[in-house]
């Protein structure tokens, strides 16, 4: 009896400590697991920013020396600042409208310089077109060059100079033609009668006129109309030839003087019309446009100014 007493005595001693040993190493694992886990937490946390250190403590999401500031505050903006940035941009439009003012006179005197040059061209082209009527040949080129230098503001002319080219008429021809007709023009008309003869040989013979005036006999009206065709004054010339005794015989020669005066008029309006520049219009005067200032930063409220301040 005693016995058995004994070895249960003896194997519960030796079963106790065992198990004791056991339970703390589940324990001391469990631990050290916890620590593991918290200890790679907080590394992943402070290698993605979530967590800083430093001698004070842990912070979490912010860094501590950035001091807090409420969502709605703005960066104060002094006087100085703001007066400096307002002549800054002052400064920059008074640029831009001197700019726009020099742009403006550039573009004017070359609007200038274009008039000026497309008027001595279409000044040439009418000097050029005289010559040709003068000396009876064709305008060729030119008629093309005065259909588009004064086809819109002078075509009776242009049609008048173009027309004379096709059938010309100098003043070399006139005065050939007078010098053949002068015969028949001193002489009365062909079919002119003894009778009509005499009345006006007796009506030359007595001529009453003041010193001034002319002589009206045929021989002194021949010398004037030679003296007005080597003037280049063929209207003169056809007044003297149509009060000649036969002037009848000159119908011919005075319808191509006629035209010749014409293409004379014609021509002296295409160089009037070449010369007459047209003013040029005032420089325009730019305004300058009104600066456009930048906003003005709101200044913070007097309670989140006060509550910094705390």
């Amino acid at each position: 009896m005693q016995d058995t007493t004994t070895m249960q005595s003896g194997m519960q001693p030796g079963s106790i400590p065992r198990r004791g040993r056991r339970g703390w190493t589940t324990v001391l694992v469990g631990l050290l697991l916890l620590v593991a886990v918290s200890a790679a937490g907080g590394w992943l946390a402070w290698k993605n920013g979530l967590l800083t250190l430093n001698a004070n403590g842990v912070n979490f999401g912010r860094d501590p020396a950035t001091p807090a500031t409420p969502a709605t505050q703005l960066p104060l903006v002094s006087a100085s600042e703001k007066a400096a940035n307002d002549a800054a941009v002052a400064g920059a439009t008074a640029k831009l409208a001197a700019l726009e003012q020099r742009l403006a006179e550039l573009n004017q005197q070359a609007s200038a310089a274009s008039g000026q040059a497309t008027h001595a061209e279409a000044l040439l082209a009418a000097f050029a077109a005289r010559r040709a009527i003068e000396r009876g040949q064709q305008l060729g080129y030119l008629e093309t060059q005065l259909r588009i230098r004064f086809g819109d503001s002078q075509p009776n002319a242009v049609d008048r100079v173009i027309s004379a080219a096709g059938k010309p008429v100098t003043l070399g021809s006139l005065s050939e033609d007078f010098e053949r007709l002068r015969p028949q023009l001193t002489g009365g008309s062909p079919d002119e009668g003894g009778w009509q003869w005499f009345k006006r040989e007796m009506g030359n013979l007595f001529v009453i006129r003041h010193d001034d005036m002319p002589s009206p006999s045929p021989e002194r009206r021949v010398d004037r109309v030679r003296s007005f065709l080597a003037g280049n004054r063929v209207d003169m010339a056809i007044i003297e030839v149509e009060r000649m005794p036969g002037h009848d015989a000159a119908t011919e020669w005075l319808a191509h003087a006629r035209d010749y005066v014409m293409t004379q008029h014609a021509l002296d309006q295409l160089e009037t019309a070449a010369l007459v520049t047209p003013t040029p219009p005032p420089p325009a005067t730019i305004v300058p446009s009104r600066p456009i200032m930048p906003p003005s930063a709101p200044q913070p409220a007097a309670t989140a100014s006060s509550g910094t301040a705390g």
